[in-house]
């Protein structure tokens, strides 16, 4: 059974699904670049793998714009965004509401509320960066570094915040310089335990994930301890490198910083095994991390290793011989060729057949941060109007509906990453599940209804969508221009009537364009707006519970 009709027999929802057809991906092309129909699915496609929930205009622009300027677009530069800010605590006493806590620790003694106040205020910020991504791919690649140099549960913000703009700044940048980075940032000497890495009792749980996870990967097991890219032998040689640093200061703990501290490194010479071409690190102090990683980055591997990372994030988890030399290799050449830079290959990535053909479209089952913001930005979701308080109301309250759906921004629940991008072979199938699919369709029915929260209303501004399609006043023009802003496939003929169903309600097929213009010419007559958008609610309901809206 394909992924559309496992699907759409777990919906119960066979109607709409028939005539849907889906293939395991067959990768025909590679690197070459792209050179067939530049249209609205393809730019679809690119939109919809890079950036939050594209809407039919931002669509629409890509493929006015080429896809050469759309690339160019994805990869710009952007602006450091302003630091999250309290906007529902006022008993910080260093730090007045309104104002940003990213650089003042938290006061000792504590202040009770404070550490959940913050994590809202960062929560609340990070979706509303996704939410106001645009055509970049900057936030997507956050969050794939977050899921890459997984850090969770650290309870000091300050830490968070730091380790979050450290992934941002060098999102689109060099790999290496990134791990670099990363090594010593605290709230990674915090979730890996590298603050308790000293000469005396070195602790081995970066090191190895360094390795495993980070930069090289665990390859096919060798021998005793041995896993073809490195040894038990490596691990240990490159703990004792690493020893030293400590989260904080020891003039202030609190600060938000590490630090190296010279009598708690092991200054002795660290054998590597053969993997590593027998390599000896000497005492280099605090520049010895740089050491172990400029020798990690010799090895070819690394290349190919973060080449299929970005494959399984931007393409899909199908990495058989074939993509393996004719897509994997080619990228680990472009990311050796530059020195580690990632965004020549990713663009050639983008940019290529291979990103293009018709079975990679639609082979993931979106995640659930994906899943909210494919409703919430085509569909014009109302968000609080105001100042930016009001919108972090906003902010937070969008945060709150996928933090049921295992996906929460710093809540990982393990080093790995989640589990959809690396657990085979069900891959990004584990998003849906007896549990997860009742709540996405309860999430789905929440937000077409409507809801209050406080004096705020959340729901989504059907009329204004519509509004942009070509000609929403037939009903067959607008569900199929829907159609192609949700799915990643046309809607077969049947679907296409059931819809329409789910529109006019059993009414003749010209009712719902004299209703429509009704409402045009009179949009302050509730009845008349009420008319249309109940029958409008039907249909975006329907779709957004389709199986083919699960996929992306």
């Amino acid at each position: 059974m394909d992924r559309r009709s496992a699907l759409a027999a777990m919906f119960g929802k066979k109607q709409a699904a028939e005539g849907a057809s889906y293939a395991p991906p067959q990768v025909l092309s590679s690197l070459t670049p792209y050179s067939g129909t530049w249209d609205f699915a393809a730019a679809k496609h690119l939109l919809g793998r890079t950036t939050f929930g594209p809407t039919y205009t931002e669509i629409n622009q890509a493929v006015e714009d080429g896809l050469s300027a759309t690339i160019a677009k994805l990869f710009a530069p952007q602006p450091t965004p302003d630091p999250p800010i309290y906007y529902d605590f006022n008993d910080d006493p260093n730090v007045p509401l309104g104002e940003s806590w990213v650089n003042t620790p938290a006061p000792i003694p504590s202040v009770q509320g404070l550490n959940g106040a913050r994590a809202r205020s960062f929560n609340a910020w990070f979706y509303g960066l996704m939410l106001n991504g645009g055509t970049s791919i900057r936030e997507k690649l956050v969050l794939f570094w977050h899921n890459h140099f997984v850090t969770s549960q650290i309870n000091r913000y300050e830490y968070v915040y730091n380790y979050i703009k450290t992934l941002r700044d060098n999102a689109l940048g060099n790999f290496k310089t990134l791990t670099e980075a990363i090594t010593i940032a605290p709230a990674m000497l915090v979730y890996l335990n590298g603050n308790q890495n000293t000469r005396q009792a070195p602790n081995e749980n970066y090191a190895r994930e360094l390795l495993e996870l980070f930069t090289i990967g665990k390859g096919e097991i060798a021998g005793p301890g041995d896993y073809t890219t490195y040894t038990e032998e490596d691990i240990a040689a490159i703990a004792r490198a690493l020893t030293g640093w400590v989260n904080g200061s020891p003039s202030d703990p609190a600060a938000i910083t590490s630090t190296f501290i010279a009598f708690r490194h092991d200054v002795n010479a660290k054998q590597l095994s053969h993997r590593f071409g027998n390599a000896v690190i000497e005492d280099e102090g605090e520049e010895e991390y740089k050491k172990v990683i400029d020798i990690i980055f010799q090895q070819e591997e690394v290349a190919r290793f973060i080449s299929r990372r970005l494959h399984v994030w931007f393409v899909g988890a199908n990495i058989d011989s074939f993509v393996e030399a004719a897509i994997i290799e080619p990228m680990a050449d472009l990311i050796r060729d530059n020195n580690y830079e990632i965004q020549p290959a990713l663009e050639a990535l983008l940019s290529s057949e291979y990103f293009y053909e018709e079975s990679l479209r639609g082979c993931m089952v979106n995640h659930p941060i994906d899943h909210l913001f494919k409703m919430v930005r085509p569909l014009k979701f109302n968000m609080p109007m105001g100042g930016i308080i009001a919108q972090y109301y906003g902010w937070i309250n969008l945060a709150r509906l996928t933090n049921t759906q295992d996906m929460v921004i710093m809540d990982i629940p393990s080093v790995a990453g989640w589990k959809a991008f690396y657990q085979a072979p069900q891959y990004y199938d584990i998003w849906i599940n007896s549990v997860s699919l009742p709540i996405r369709e309860g999430l789905v029915e929440q937000l077409v209804s409507g809801f209050e929260i406080g004096n705020q209303s959340f729901a989504f501004d059907l009329l204004a969508a519509i509004a942009e399609m070509d000609n929403p006043s037939d009903p067959h023009s607008l569900i199929n221009d829907l159609a192609k802003v949700f799915f990643s496939s046309p809607i077969a003929q049947n679907q296409l009537d059931f819809l329409t169903d789910y529109l006019i309600q059993g009414s003749p097929y010209y009712v719902w364009a004299e209703e429509y213009y009704n409402y045009l010419a009179d949009p302050d007559d509730e009845d008349k707006r009420e008319a249309v958008l109940s029958k409008l609610k039907n249909l975006i309901e329907a779709m957004l519970k389709m199986p083919e809206f699960y996929l992306i």
